[in-house]
Formats: C-alpha cells, sequence, structure tokens
C-alpha cells in the first residue's frame, strides 16, 4: 500500500486558505471518490470538498477552525500501489483503446 497525499486545492478567485469548518471523515474511514470529505470556509463562501480518489484515510490535517494555505497538506490516503501516482486508471501496454466516440467531419462544398 502507498501513501498519497491530497494538498488543498486552488480554490479560484484569489483566495489563498481556507478555515476548516468540520471534517466528515475521520481516520482509518474508507472513501469513495467525490466523497464529501470536509467542510471549508474561505473569505467568499462555504462549500464541501469531494475526494479526488477512492482510499483509506490515514491523516488529516488542520482542525475545526484551523486555517490551512492552498497547496498545503489536507488530507493523506492510503491506496492500492498499482493506484499511487495517478488519479484514474492507465490501459495496459497489451490493451488497445476503445473509442467511446467516433467523430466524422461535414465539410461545407462552399
Amino acid at each position: 500500500m502507498a501513501e498519497i497525499s491530497f494538498p488543498l486545492p486552488d480554490l479560484g478567485e484569489g483566495l489563498i486558505e481556507a478555515t476548516v469548518l468540520e471534517w466528515l471523515v475521520e481516520p482509518g474511514q474508507q472513501v469513495e471518490r467525490n466523497q464529501p470529505l470536509v467542510e471549508l470556509e474561505t473569505t467568499k463562501s462555504s462549500l464541501e470538498l469531494p475526494s479526488p480518489q477512492a482510499g483509506r484515510v490515514v491523516r488529516i490535517h488542520g482542525e475545526p477552525g484551523g486555517t490551512i494555505n492552498v497547496g498545503e497538506p489536507l488530507i493523506v490516503f492510503e491506496v492500492p500501489d498499482e493506484t499511487a501516482g495517478i488519479v484514474g486508471t492507465v490501459p495496459k501496454k497489451d490493451e488497445a483503446p476503445k473509442r467511446r466516440v467516433r467523430l466524422s467531419a461535414v465539410l461545407d462544398e462552399d
């Protein structure tokens, strides 16, 4: 198993920090991708930050009421070794990617 740290992402609009209102997960808990992790408050709004991936929560950073700067560690996940370092999946070498959409161009004869 490998550990992956997820930093506080850029929340937009020039915001450089956020205050932790409430953690919605705890160390040892298994989480799924897009599951809400934490409620944050910025100078402009309050929001729930979703998980970027599935995994087991190892550590959380920031106590309720505490401030975390953009780019600082927010949460650490434990994931299987084969998924460490990537988000999503990568096709195997021998496996050809399958087309999901067939694109075709219709050119005007003008």
